[in-house]
């Protein structure tokens, strides 16, 4: 975690379920998003996109982190 508060690290997983590569967990996040756009169209993809990021941002809550995170997105853009 930096020193605003977004974490950085590696930090996807399932509660109580053991991985066997530290990566894996990251590719099961990756096939679950690509099976979320699968059929869609691209208007249809861009507007899941948008809405699954509303949804994190919600759930994520805290501002500071948000801007932090949008910064961070639009770099070397």
């Amino acid at each position: 975690m930096n020193a605003m508060g977004l974490n950085l690290n590696l930090n996807f997983g399932e509660p109580g379920r053991r991985y066997a590569r530290a990566y894996t967990p990251g590719d099961d996040f990756y096939e679950a998003l690509i099976e979320m756009h699968r059929d869609l169209s691209d208007e249809q993809s861009v507007q899941a996109n948008a809405r699954l990021i509303l949804l994190l941002a919600n759930h994520i809550g805290d501002l500071s982190v948000l801007r932090e995170a949008m910064a961070i997105a639009r770099q070397d853009l």
